[in-house]
């Protein structure tokens, strides 16, 4: 059961093809000519047989005919009856190379797959080719040379572009799917195949769009874990949406949002398909995740400034040598050197001035990565420059990049280069950006790290109250929160706000200004008005009882002037703000189709649409992922020290991020929201203004069905009772337990070892370690047992160590209706009711995500766990696959 469900369809051991009658070569679609050409110029590595669907024949005759993949290249009216056939000859896959095909009849084809258990990709695909198989069963074009690259495409025109220009490049692929409209395997299962694929290193793909965000982003997420993911995407929108409510509406763009996804996922965008490939080059093999500081080193002032001007630009750091550094290295450099900031070794260096200096930058450990930018010198020989760095590179323990400048001279060095896989560009600009690809790779496998809980550890919510206010809104047709009720809200969960009071006469608000005290600020209470200052709503710094009663007065009339229809339900009065140095930021909220509620953050006040500062999250966050969307804005450079304010208080700003991401988990009814101003100094944050916007058409949040992110469901935490005395806590796995998880597999007996992972490791290597931890709560679950333990350090003081002692999991399997499970106990706490409680757990959480089987493959010659099997209500069956294995089965009962 290892072998992935897509193995039938892109690592086929027999094809079965329907590309026409052979004796009628005439009347074959232009697709089938192209396949017949493509998949027979190269010898398919497995079986290849051609069927004519009107050949005659028995059924007993298709019966002797077994294929795992069928390829259909037949004209729109055929397509079907050829489908028909490759269920009754029971192949596991099709592709459907056609054009044409509309959405009914795709629709059609994809039930008749689904029903005869068949992974269908297309109609309208250009195919796939597996460079290593030998096979090429696309019309994109030749097949492709080998690689350690997976390209995965939305767009026929653009494959076979991208295949002839990766030709042209000498770059090499593992796989290549187009997968065009209407098809039923997606991107989502293609990217879980690569994953796991040992021929892929790294994906580029090229996407226009995507249905289902909650799948995309679980499969990215797992995908870029593994490997490196360089994405391409066409269709960027204008930010700005003309109907929204909100200034966070009116701002973030879907595309926007886009980058947001991709951040969270681990992923890195690029802009052009050049690009894409030399991103997934510089990502793939050695080039581990590193920071953002890259060294320059130039023979040329200009080309250096140029790659130092462009590291500012996109937002990196330029490395720079220490004083003691620099000294060291001067020696070895001709006198004309300078290293103040770029390590320009002058126009006089040769192999050796070059090869000292990135050595001396590959030791420094405040150094990122390295750019070595050469110029064409008179009497200079940049071949050997080229081949003393070519040979150097193997001593290089982070990125190294090249830029040789010019044309006709250099084409040789850079050859030099490509051999050794050192990543060479023809300008230094596009050498930074490759670095700022690595670079974003780090940052981005940051935040896929971050597994946040649901609600914070802080006071919590009034989540109910919350609710009926919402719906107690929506009840009266309403969509908009005033700003009373929309403080409200933000009140429940416990993020400040300024006291705030209605008045609905001019004497009303003379009395609750007094009572308040002065100054006071006078707001407008409308929910037709979106923008209170637009109409003249807003007065600030009132300061007596005759100003309050004048401007409530000309504020009403002014705004009944200038927005007649608007229900006015009166003025607001609250106190000024008294935070004398303290910033306006914003923190808001938009949901986009298809990923769901987005949080942003950025600069406040009345001017934000102009300045146009905006970072976005995906929810749920923690205190780390608040930190960076804090940081990334423009806003935060503010934050510190600043025009002799003190530094305002961050924590009290990740607060109020953090109390919005549990809004936001908790209410699905949210559609938009701005908290505008919040005005934060070095004693805190303050809502002062708030706008929500709420729908009554959201999906249940039992299972966060809104988010395209799945929060850590610490509702499975439990407390139970060993068998003859103790305890334990059962819960999710989180990416934290690696080390305990690690020196738990360590700890189990070879025969316990082999029981669960047929084979004989010692440990878990690095990839699956991070495989078993950092878990889509989607697609998946691991629930792991933990015990507290006293013991002494090793100055004898008494400590308390938790260590994991047993561990069950499933994963749903394609059909997203069953899962496979797996379980296994620590030796010495096996007979203890563990393992039983871990199955009851497991099956619990995968009863409440809607699937309704549970299997798994269980050693013949493993007794005990047969044993606990069949207690727990499993049948046991034969492996018809393997006889070593029993299947065990159970059909959950949803409850």
């Amino acid at each position: 059961m290892d072998k992935h469900f897509l193995s039938a369809l892109f690592s086929p051991a027999s094809i079965v093809v329907f590309a026409g009658r052979p004796d009628a070569p005439e009347s074959h679609t232009p697709q089938a000519k192209a396949l017949h050409q493509a998949i027979t110029a190269q010898r398919f590595t497995g079986k290849l047989v051609f069927l004519d669907i009107h050949a005659s024949g028995t059924l007993a005759d298709l019966a002797s005919v077994h294929a795992d993949l069928a390829i259909i290249a037949l004209a729109a009216n055929e397509v079907t009856a050829a489908l028909e056939i490759a269920g009754r000859i029971k192949c596991h896959a099709a592709l459907v190379i056609s054009t044409g095909i509309d959405a009914g009849l795709a629709a059609e084809l994809h039930k008749m797959a689904t029903r005869d258990g068949i992974y269908l990709l297309g109609p309208n695909s250009l195919g796939f080719q597996r460079p290593d198989l030998h096979l090429n069963a696309s019309v994109a074009g030749d097949l492709a040379t080998s690689g350690p690259l997976a390209l995965v495409s939305q767009s026929g025109a653009l494959t076979s572009s991208i295949l002839d220009w990766a030709k042209k490049n000498a770059v090499g692929f593992s796989t290549v799917v187009s997968l065009g409209p209407n098809t039923a395997v997606d991107m989502a299962q293609v990217l879980d195949f690569l994953a796991s694929d040992a021929k892929t290193h790294s994906i580029v793909i090229y996407m226009e769009g995507i249905t289902n965000a909650r799948r995309f982003m679980s499969a990215l997420r797992a995908a870029a874990n593994a490997k490196p993911v360089v994405v391409l995407k066409a269709g960027r929108k204008p930010a700005g949406n003309r109907a929204a409510l909100t200034h966070s509406g009116t701002i973030v763009g879907s595309d926007d949002v886009f980058d947001a996804a991709l951040r969270r996922a681990g992923a890195v965008r690029v802009r052009s398909f050049v690009a894409l490939f030399s991103a997934a080059k510089c990502l793939a093999s050695r080039y581990k995740p590193v920071g953002k500081r890259l060294a320059i080193i130039t023979n040329g002032g200009g080309p250096g400034v140029l790659a130092a001007d462009w590291v500012s630009e996109i937002h990196l750091e330029l490395g720079r040598l220490t004083p003691e550094q620099a000294l060291a290295l001067k020696p070895l450099l001709p006198q004309l050197a300078t290293l103040t900031d770029l390590i320009d070794v002058s126009e006089d260096a040769g192999p050796e001035q070059y090869r000292a200096a990135i050595e001396a930058v590959s030791k420094a450990p405040q150094i990122d990565g390295i750019l070595a930018i050469y110029s064409p010198k008179m009497g200079a020989d940049g071949d050997a420059v080229a081949t003393a760095i070519a040979g150097f590179n193997r001593h290089v323990n982070k990125p190294l990049l090249t830029c040789w400048m010019g044309d006709a001279t250099v084409g040789e060095a850079r050859k030099i280069l490509n051999d050794a896989t050192i990543p060479s560009f023809r300008t230094p600009e596009a050498a930074v950006g490759a670095f700022g690809n690595i670079a974003s790779f780090y940052q981005n496998q940051q935040l896929l790290q971050q597994t946040p809980p649901p609600l914070s550890d802080l006071a919590k919510p009034d989540v109910e109250g919350a609710r009926l206010l919402i719906e107690s809104v929506l009840a009266e047709r309403r969509k908009v929160l005033t700003e009373m009720e929309s403080k409200a809200l933000l009140a429940a969960f416990h993020i400040p706000v300024t006291k705030t009071i209605l008045a609905r006469s001019a004497n009303e608000a003379i009395m609750i200004a007094t009572q308040l005290g002065f100054p006071v600020a006078l707001k407008i209470d409308s929910p037709d008005i979106s923008h209170k200052s637009d109409v003249q709503g807003v007065a600030l710094n009132i300061l007596t009882a005759t100003s309050v009663r004048d401007t409530y007065l000309d504020m009403i009339q002014a705004v009944t002037k200038l927005q007649p229809n608007a229900r006015i339900n009166g003025v607001t009065i609250q106190n000024m703000s008294s935070q004398k140095r303290g910033r306006e930021v914003c923190v808001g909220l938009v949901t986009d189709a298809p990923f769901g509620p987005v949080i942003a953050f950025g600069a406040g006040g009345t001017m934000i649409e102009l300045i146009n500062d905006r970072t976005m999250e995906l929810p749920p966050l923690n205190q780390f992922l608040a930190r960076r969307l804090i940081e990334r804005s423009r806003v935060a450079e503010t934050l510190g020290l600043w025009r002799g304010a003190p530094a305002a208080n961050m924590e009290a700003l990740e607060q109020i991020l953090l109390r919005v991401s549990e809004m936001v988990c908790e209410l699905p009814q949210l559609r938009e929201m701005d908290i505008n101003p919040i005005i934060v100094d070095e004693s805190g944050a303050l809502a002062v203004d708030a706008r929500i916007v709420v729908d009554n058409t959201a999906p249940s949040v039992r299972h966060y069905n809104h988010l395209a992110i799945l929060p850590y469901p610490s509702q499975h935490e439990q407390l139970c009772m060993l068998a003859g005395g103790g305890e334990y806590v059962v819960r999710p796995v989180h990416p934290d337990d690696a080390s305990m998880l690690q020196s738990f597999v360590r700890g189990l007996s070879p025969e316990s070892r082999y029981f669960r992972f047929v084979s004989s490791m010692q440990e878990l290597p690095a990839t699956m370690l991070s495989r078993f931890t950092l878990i889509d709560y989607d697609r998946e679950m691991a629930l792991v047992a933990l015990i507290t333990e006293a013991t002494t350090d090793t100055q004898g003081q008494a400590v308390e160590v938790t260590r994991i002692v047993g561990v069950s999991r499933y994963i749903t399997n394609p059909d997203r209706a069953s899962c496979e499970f797996s379980l296994v106990v620590a030796d010495e706490f096996k007979g203890k009711g563990l393992g039983s409680r871990l199955m009851l757990s497991i099956m619990d959480f995968a009863r409440e995500k809607g699937l309704t089987e549970i299997e798994g493959l269980v050693l013949a010659n493993n007794p005990n766990m047969l044993k606990l099997m069949k207690g727990l209500g499993f049948v046991i069956k034969s492996f018809p696959e393997d006889p070593d294995f029993k299947l065990v089965t159970h059909h959950l009962q949803v409850v």
